[in-house]
């Protein structure tokens, strides 16, 4: 029933606990309110956050699956970081899918964590054919002596989720979508060895490989930063095929380390790419000299922007 992925736990629950259970693909401010209404009625008790992998969308309607705006590694560091003392992970697939409301509430919240008290938005559904409301889990709650919360979605304007964050991100619209996410939205992945073209010249950059089930931004030039470990480095970054060359297959985003590009080792290191604001669209430019050119005023304009 439960995943192992680094950072949540597969170990049996010890004592009653304060449980708040859905996708939280992103962890955007939405998300932490709902950990933070946990906390506040968690009376002390170790706080459980309940997640699922993968989205209950790509084993019920693959061709619906949403895209990915984190891995699932990085979203138990950040349910972690924004208030879960412990983290699960549900391995979801078509016998869980199947699984009644009443079947659902029993295996998870009771069986396997005691659950004291029980915080979700309010647009949560479990349970097979998502029969399950939040009034459903109030009865279940009843007749197994757990509370519920349920919460309205925070937001501005527009009620924080998800679904907005990817809309942003596939618009380019960073600023809006970090707005939403409460910090910048990111990329991450193992960085290959490139066709070292930048190198060659003169700005080398870090790439990353594009894996198109996650949320990307447009094709362009951005400004933003390489986390690696606990550095945070400002960046120009390009995401995209590098039209101006022939031959580049797949999309990858490269970025290239400010005042640092020359001495940086990344090469099969885990990096995330933080990125901040779209400065340009990809062009195909009519030769090098003016490639390196602009390179210099992306460079440029990526400093201004990251301060």
């Amino acid at each position: 029933m439960w995943r192992a992925v680094e950072g949540s736990s597969t170990t049996e629950q010890r004592g009653p606990s304060a449980v708040t259970i859905g996708s939280f693909d992103g962890v955007h401010r939405g998300h932490q309110a709902v950990l933070a209404a946990t906390r506040a009625a968690s009376g002390g008790l170790p706080v459980v956050a309940v997640t699922f992998d993968p989205h209950p969308m790509a084993v019920l309607a693959p061709e619906r699956e949403p895209r990915r705006l984190t891995t699932i590694e990085r979203r138990v560091a950040l349910l972690h970081e924004h208030g879960a003392d412990e983290v699960r992970v549900l391995a979801f697939d078509r016998e869980m899918a199947a699984w009644s409301p009443e079947e659902f509430v029993e295996r998870t919240l009771v069986d396997a964590l005691s659950a004291s008290t029980v915080a979700v938005g309010e647009n949560f559904r479990f349970g097979s054919r998502a029969s399950g409301t939040c009034d459903v889990l109030r009865r279940l709650g009843a007749e197994h002596d757990f509370t519920v919360t349920a919460l309205s979605l925070a937001g501005d304007e527009t009620p924080f989720s998800s679904s907005l964050v990817r809309s942003y991100v596939a618009d380019g619209e960073l600023a809006a979508a970090a707005q939403v996410l409460g910090r910048p939205h990111e990329v991450s992945g193992i960085v290959s060895r490139g066709d070292q073209r930048g190198r060659e010249l003169g700005f080398p950059t870090a790439n990353v490989p594009v894996d198109e089930s996650y949320a990307v931004p447009p094709d362009g030039v951005y400004a933003g930063r390489v986390v690696t470990g606990s550095e945070s480095l400002p960046a120009a970054i390009s995401v995209g095929t590098n039209p101006t060359f022939e031959g580049v297959v797949g999309r990858r985003v490269e970025s290239y380390v400010i005042d640092h590009g020359h001495d940086l080792a990344l090469y099969d290191q885990h990096v995330r790419v933080e990125l901040v604001k779209r400065l340009r669209g990809m062009v195909a430019f009519g030769s090098v000299e003016s490639l390196v050119a602009q390179m210099h005023r992306d460079v440029r304009d990526a400093r201004t922007v990251l301060g």
